[in-house]
C-alpha cells in the first residue's frame, strides 16, 4: 500500500505526519487486527490535520477500492456499507484516508445481532485521577459481582473504557439493557461522583457512565487507535493492577511510546475472548 503525501502534517504541535501515522498502524497491525476483524468501522478523518475540522465517515459504497471488504448494515430508511478492516492492507488504506481513529462496533459480521463485548465508557468532566480510578474499579467490581471478568484500556482522551466479553447468547437489546441496569446501580452507589446525565450542563462535574456504546449503531475507539489530540495519544489496553496503583492515565500511551509498551507487555487483551461467559 503506497501512502500518498506521507509528508502531510496531521498533528501540528508534534510534527507527526501522515506517513508516521501509517507506519504506526503498520507496526501495531499484529496486535490490533484481532480486535478489528469483522467489526463495522466508522472512520474519523482529518484531511487537513487535527487542528482543522474533520469528519466522520461510515459509508464506503462509492469511490473506494473494490478489494476493500464491506458489511451492509440496515439503518432507518436504507443501509450503510461499513468498511471491514480485516488485514494490514485495509489498515494502511484507512490511514491513507487520513483516518486518525477507527471506531468499532461491539459486534462482528455476519452476526450483528449478538454482541461479543459489553462496553462501559467513563467520561469525566474534571481532571480528578483518583475519582476516575475509583469509578473504573467500581465498574470492574460490579461486573465481578455478576460473574463477569473485565478488561480495561485507556481512552486516549479523558477516561477509561471497560469491556466485558459476552458469549454471544444475548442480543443487542438485552446487552444494552444489562449495561444500563449496571450503570444505574453504579450511580446509585456513588451519586456524588457518577451520573447518567448525557448533557454536560446536567452532570454537575460528575463522571458520565456512558453505556450508549452498546446500542445498535454506536461505536467506541478501537484498541490501539490513535486519538485526534495533541501528543497523538493511543487508546491502549492496560492492566487492572496498573489502574489500581495509578500507573496509567487516559493519555499515558501515545503513537511514539507504544513500541516500547508492546515490547514490554505485548497485547494485554490477547486472551479477552477465550473464556467469554454465556
Amino acid at each position: 500500500m503506497v501512502i500518498s503525501h506521507p509528508e502531510k502534517v496531521l498533528f501540528p504541535e508534534d510534527g507527526i505526519t501522515k506517513g508516521e501515522l501509517a507506519a504506526y498502524y503498520q507496526r501495531v497491525a499484529p496486535v490490533m487486527l484481532p480486535h478489528l476483524r469483522q467489526r463495522p468501522v466508522t472512520m474519523e478523518r482529518y484531511p487537513a490535520g487535527i487542528d482543522k475540522k474533520g469528519f466522520i465517515q461510515k459509508d464506503v459504497s462509492k469511490g473506494f477500492p473494490t478489494w476493500l471488504e464491506r458489511v451492509n448494515v440496515p439503518k432507518h430508511g436504507g443501509t450503510v456499507n461499513h468498511p471491514l478492516i480485516n488485514d494490514e492492507r485495509a489498515l494502511l488504506w484507512m490511514a491513507n484516508q487520513n483516518c486518525v481513529t477507527p471506531h468499532i462496533w461491539n459486534r462482528r459480521a455476519p452476526d450483528l445481532m449478538h454482541p461479543d463485548l459489553c462496553v462501559f465508557d467513563l467520561d469525566p468532566e474534571r481532571d480528578e485521577p483518583a475519582v476516575l480510578r475509583a469509578a473504573a474499579l467500581a465498574v470492574r467490581d460490579l461486573l465481578a459481582e455478576h460473574g463477569l471478568p473485565s478488561w480495561v484500556k485507556t481512552s486516549g482522551s479523558k477516561g477509561f473504557h471497560i469491556v466485558a466479553p459476552m458469549g454471544g447468547g444475548a442480543d443487542v437489546e438485552r446487552v444494552a439493557g444489562f449495561a444500563h441496569d449496571l450503570a444505574v446501580e453504579l450511580c446509585r452507589r456513588d451519586p456524588e461522583h457518577l451520573t447518567l446525565e448525557f448533557s454536560k450542563a446536567d452532570r454537575g462535574g460528575r463522571i458520565l457512565v456512558d453505556v450508549g456504546r452498546n446500542n445498535w449503531s454506536a461505536t467506541f475507539a478501537a484498541p490501539y487507535a490513535v486519538r485526534p489530540k495533541p501528543g497523538a495519544p493511543v487508546s491502549a489496553p492496560c492492566t487492572w493492577e496498573e489502574v489500581e496503583r495509578g500507573a496509567v492515565g487516559p493519555r499515558t500511551f501515545n503513537l511514539r511510546n507504544m513500541d516500547a509498551r508492546l515490547a514490554d507487555s505485548g497485547d494485554l487483551w490477547a486472551n479477552l475472548y477465550d473464556k467469554a461467559p454465556r
